[in-house]
């Protein structure tokens, strides 16, 4: 006699992974656009985007704000989810690499720890099947692939090293033209 329990489809365990993960991303985000949750609201997140040197600080705070809470939504929900994988693989891993790489591993010092899984859920998210508990199924859209995660996630990485760039410090002759 075998002994057998019943379990989940691979698919369902994964949309649910992907489900939280996306949500816990969309808070973030919403945490740095409405100021719940104890964020730091627009206002703020501007503020620290000015500090990380992130110029103009209140273009990137939008852009990073909503990345996160439309990024997660979309995710959470597998919609267009190599694309909106991609976007979150920017977002999550640009605040690993400039916020939380510099204070060590553990995440109780700030460190990449938690991070790291969001990051890694992401990246496995836009280079798989989207699986049969999707928007993108249940909607029919075709499966994009790890070609469009890749396509958009170098798109993404360009339009941040391209609009990144810090301000550049003005001179005594440059500011005097002015």
């Amino acid at each position: 006699m075998t002994f057998t329990t019943p379990v989940i489809s691979i698919d369902l365990a994964f949309a649910l992974v992907r489900a939280i993960v996306g949500v816990v991303i969309a808070a973030h985000g919403a945490q740095k656009l409405f100021g719940v949750w104890g964020g730091p609201g627009l206002a703020g997140w501007t503020q620290g985007m000015a500090r990380m040197g992130m110029r103009p600080a209140r273009f990137w705070a939008v852009t990073t704000a909503l990345a996160e809470f439309a990024g997660g939504i979309a995710l959470g929900l597998g919609l267009l989810v190599p694309i909106s994988a991609a976007i979150v693989t920017m977002q999550i891993g640009t605040a690993l690499a400039k916020v939380h790489w510099p204070k060590g591993f553990w995440n109780n010092a700030g460190g990449i720890e938690f991070t790291l899984v969001l990051v890694a859920v992401a990246i496995i998210s836009g280079v798989s099947d989207p699986g049969a508990w999707s928007l993108d199924r249940a909607l029919g859209i075709p499966t994009l692939g790890a070609g469009t995660y890749l396509a958009f996630l170098v798109l993404s990485w360009l339009v941040y090293v391209a609009g990144s760039r810090s301000a550049r410090p003005q001179t005594a002759a440059t500011s005097k033209a002015a």
